[in-house]
């Protein structure tokens, strides 16, 4: 199976640790979502990435349909609990740190693809408020270990991701306020090596 994705994008890094920890081997395409020219867009109509390429069926996006097969592919249960109030907390979690992730891109991009003169300055503010909403959230309850076979859930992968993307395009400014975090991400990357091996560089 082929993985498309770029280094920088969390949700792909998402996928990708979801998958080691699921002992499910992808080989990594780059994709570049800004070339119309890249087969992306016939992959996914919407042109974003993470994409999974299979021999076996269609392309699967996004990373939360991505993680869903690949738990499957191993058994089930390995990043997924396999079902109860275990597995609503773990899709919970994972959904609050993908619309953190959705957040800081949003900010990335503004300054990334409009002319400075283009920019909103209360539009930007309004996502950092969201990522700053997760983050207090977050900071007073880090995601605890759930009955998973593999050695993460996917809540916990999704929020490593997500505070290693504000590390990467923030400037880690997250850590100042959010000591409980560090700690949590510091034992996360103890207990997950696939998280340092797919730091983006």
């Amino acid at each position: 199976m082929k993985l498309r994705s770029s280094p920088a994008s969390p949700f792909g890094r998402k996928v990708k640790i979801a998958a080691v920890v699921c002992g499910i081997h992808l080989d990594i395409e780059p994709a570049d979502t800004t070339n119309p020219a890249d087969t992306l867009r016939g992959q996914n109509p919407l042109g974003k990435i993470p994409v999974l390429l299979r021999e076996d069926g269609p392309a699967l996006f996004d990373s939360r349909v991505i993680v869903e097969y690949v738990d499957a592919q191993a058994g089930g249960g390995v990043v997924l609990p396999v079902g109860g109030e275990a597995r609503f907390t773990a899709l919970t979690q994972q959904a609050l740190a993908d619309g953190l992730m959705d957040a800081a891109l949003l900010q990335v991009y503004e300054t990334r693809f409009r002319p400075e003169e283009q920019r909103s300055a209360s539009w930007v503010d309004n996502q950092a408020g969201k990522v700053a909403r997760a983050l207090k959230v977050l900071e007073s309850a880090p995601p605890a270990p759930l009955e998973v076979t593999g050695a993460a859930h996917i809540g916990e992968i999704a929020l490593a991701c997500a505070l290693g993307y504000l590390d990467l395009r923030f400037h880690g400014v997250w850590r100042e306020d959010h000591l409980a975090l560090v700690d949590w991400l510091d034992s996360f990357a103890a207990r997950v090596p696939a998280f340092e091996a797919t730091r983006p560089s």
